[in-house]
């Protein structure tokens, strides 16, 4: 199904004809719409406040407190979507996997997947898994109206790496060690998580969400051949799989300029991109027929008022030809990001963008 299309025998929803979802299907919009990657979070005072003293994992299975947090650049920035709040491994965790978010590390895993034996531990996930995922976005929904809600998860690779290396890696090595040297292994891991990111990207389309994101934040580490022969198919799998609800599809990496083209074929409506690479570059390397996302380097809400507007000018301009474009950061808004710089950006491109 085309993203052009309401799902088969559902009207369309208050958020159909929002300024984000019309940009996503390529559509003309009354301003380019603007989220940001890492929205909700820790450049906020408020989000610092309502997550004192609660661990990351277990306040991603409160639903009020993920209604909150979600909620709070919405009303904070004017944002033209929300984006749920969770974390890449809650679908894990929720599977019974024994791991941890440590601050100041990320995520640890206290047993690496290595062997044939560990892909046992990776079962099936069912809705009931993650029930205080569908009362969230229950509750989300009511209290968004029209603005969308994006839903996400992180891509097989993504999740792969942190199983196989037992945490946060610079190198990649184990998990790279096993793609090059027991290819059928590796294949079958991301063949099961696969599975297991479909289905908590259901759960969240089902439950209500209007777009769903696919975090590759790791694809950057693979050269071209690697991603499309070992990588690839596991991420088109998961569009594949929820290619029937007409949502809009958007597929995220950091340092993927060599990959674009090969994220849009994998099954994206929409390619989001980092800060690296020019938007009109971006479109040329992903081809016609998609949307594209991005692309302000994070940094340069840290600089000056006037930087910010010169710097939000350039990749506007490199969008003016494209047809469709959401507005984002390159990567995550950072901790230390001023919250009234990321209010006058919103202000600034959907002033300087009307239409």
């Amino acid at each position: 199904m085309s993203v052009n299309e309401s799902p088969a025998g559902r009207p369309p929803t208050a958020t159909y004809d929002s300024p984000f979802l019309k940009a996503c299907r390529r559509e003309p919009v009354p301003h380019t719409p603007v989220w940001f990657m890492r929205q909700a979070g820790r450049s906020l005072p408020e989000y610092r406040k309502v997550r004192e003293g609660v661990p990351m994992l277990e306040s991603c299975m409160r639903p009020e407190l993920v209604t909150e947090i979600t909620l709070q650049p919405v009303r904070r920035h004017g944002v033209d979507a929300a984006i749920y709040f969770s974390d890449i491994v809650v679908p894990l965790k929720a599977i019974g996997l024994d791991l941890d978010i440590k601050p100041g590390v990320g995520p640890v895993v206290e047993q690496p997947i290595r062997t044939r034996a560990d892909l046992a531990r990776l079962r099936d996930l069912t809705p009931e898994d993650v029930s205080y995922v569908t009362e969230a976005i229950g509750l989300l929904t009511g209290e968004l109206g029209s603005t969308p809600l994006i839903g996400f998860a992180g891509a097989p690779f993504t999740l792969a790496s942190y199983l196989v290396e037992g945490g946060p890696s610079r190198t990649y090595e184990n998990a790279k060690a096993m793609m090059y040297g027991d290819p059928e292994l590796w294949a079958d891991l991301l063949d099961r998580l696969a599975d297991i990111t479909a289905a908590f990207l259901k759960v969240q389309i089902e439950a209500g969400a209007s777009a769903v994101q696919l975090f590759d934040s790791w694809a950057g580490a693979l050269a071209p051949a690697d991603y499309r022969r070992s990588v690839m198919p596991a991420s088109a799998k998961v569009f594949d799989a929820v290619a029937g609800y007409g949502v809009p599809r958007i597929h995220f990496g950091v340092g993927t300029g060599e990959l674009l083209g090969l994220m849009g074929e994998a099954g994206a409506d929409v390619v989001g991109v980092d800060w690296r690479v020019p938007l009109d570059e971006a479109a040329r390397r992903v081809g016609p027929g998609r949307a594209l996302q991005g692309n302000l380097d994070p940094t340069v809400l840290f600089s000056t008022r006037e930087a910010v507007e010169a710097r939000t000018r350039e990749v506007l301009d490199a969008a003016a030809g494209l047809e469709g474009h959401v507005f984002n950061l390159g990567h995550g808004v950072m901790p230390a990001t001023d919250p009234d710089a990321l209010t006058r950006l919103v202000e600034y491109v959907h002033t300087r963008t009307a239409r």
